[in-house]
Order: structure tokens, then C-alpha cells, then sequence
């Protein structure tokens, strides 16, 4: 059942941005305000604990306003990554099934991999990472959104691209990887986040990214 407004129609996708728009206007000035107040700290020391093929991971010895002092763990990615969501010809989202050894189980993700070196454009290395993991080139790509995976203690960044117009092209498997390559509408994507099947950040945001881009498409056509 839709929710309706207090005239007694149901909300649309233009009430809720326009809900959402008013609500940021008046917390705006909260959240600048609580930015000056809530940095208490400050780190005077790093120390590389561990050096690894692409994550650094640190001690930072933090001291507070109140005279406490502690260590916190940093993970640093020194690559980034880029994530893809890739739909062909029928409007099915191509998925890669694959082992994650973090997790003790298989995992259902979009297609994504890390820069090749730190310096590589997020664009060049979501083309490369598509069509290695599923054999299939974009013809067109677009960033739909960068998210930051674990803010608390890790700096890694992945840009999330649409891949539209795609060709064929060749798969090329790392030797540890065993990619099985998956295709699903996004009305079967959706439910399976929200039950929790999905667990993955990049692919939970990339996919919610892809839906509201989907709707915001339609509403303009």
C-alpha cells in the first residue's frame, strides 16, 4: 500500500525528493556546526605495522582534548578500486559469483577490481575489470557514484560506473580466481539486498544507485 500525504494522496517520487530536499536545507547548518564541534582529536604518531600487495596497515596514536590517549588501526588502500553495473540487451545485470575468503563463503558482487597502479583512471580500470571478470566490453560508461567502504578505519575508494552497449570480448581469469558469471533483472537484485542474501557494499550501493537512476530516467522521459 502507498503512503498518502496528509490531502490524502499517495506520495510520489517528486514528494519524497522534495521532502528530502526541505529536510537537508534545515539540518545543513546542524551538521557544519557539529563538524567544528565533534573533532576532538588528533594523531601525532604513524607507525607501518604491515606492509601488504595493496593495503598498508598503520598504528595511529591518537591524543584527545581531554588529555586520553589511545591507538587506533588504519587501513590504508594505496589503489582504489572501480565497480561496474553492467546491463546487456535484455536490461539483466551481469553478476559475478566468486569465493571470498574474508567471509568463509561465496559471495554475489557486481564485477569489480582494483587501479593498477594509483594513478589509473577509475573509467579505464572499470573497463578492464568488466570485461576480465565477464568477457564483455561497455560501449558506453557513466560514473553513477564514489563510496568510501569502511570510513572508520579503512581510506578505500571505489567508483561505481554504469556499463551500457555491450560487446563481446575475452574473459582473463587472475590464476586464483574462479568467477562464475551470473545474470539478473533488477527487480530479482532488489529483494535479495533487503533479505540480506547481498551483503556487499559496493554492490548493495551500486545497485540502489542503478535503481534510482533507472527511475529518475523514466521520470524524465
Amino acid at each position: 500500500m502507498k503512503k498518502r500525504r496528509t490531502d490524502g494522496a499517495p506520495f510520489s517520487i517528486g514528494d519524497k525528493e522534495n521532502a528530502y530536499a526541505d529536510l537537508y536545507q534545515r539540518i545543513k547548518p546542524v551538521q557544519a556546526d557539529a563538524a567544528e564541534e565533534i573533532r576532538m582529536e588528533k594523531r601525532v604518531k604513524r607507525e607501518l605495522v604491515y606492509r601488504g600487495s595493496i593495503l598498508d596497515i598503520y598504528k595511529d596514536h591518537m591524543v584527545f582534548d581531554n588529555g586520553h590517549e589511545e591507538d587506533w588501526d588504519f587501513v590504508a588502500h594505496r589503489q582504489g578500486a572501480a565497480a561496474v553495473v553492467a546491463v546487456d540487451d535484455d536490461g539483466k545485470l551481469l553478476m559475478v559469483r566468486q569465493w571470498r575468503n574474508a567471509l568463509d563463503r561465496e559471495a554475489l558482487e557486481l564485477p569489480a577490481g582494483a587501479r593498477d597502479f594509483p594513478e589509473e583512471d577509475m573509467a579505464v580500470c572499470a573497463a578492464r575489470e568488466l570485461e576480465e571478470e565477464t568477457g564483455f566490453k561497455p560501449g558506453k560508461l557513466t560514473r553513477l557514484l564514489s563510496l568510501r567502504t569502511t570510513v572508520a578505519f579503512c581510506n578505500e575508494r571505489v567508483d561505481v560506473f554504469l556499463a551500457e552497449d555491450l560487446t563481446q570480448g575475452q574473459t582473463r581469469f587472475d590464476p586464483a580466481e574462479d568467477i562464475r558469471l551470473e545474470r539478473y533483472a533488477l527487480s530479482e537484485l532488489l529483494p535479495l539486498i533487503f533479505e540480506g542474501t547481498i551483503q556487499d557494499g559496493k554492490t548493495v550501493a551500486g545497485v540502489l544507485a542503478y535503481a534510482s537512476w533507472k527511475e529518475r530516467k523514466k521520470n524524465h522521459e
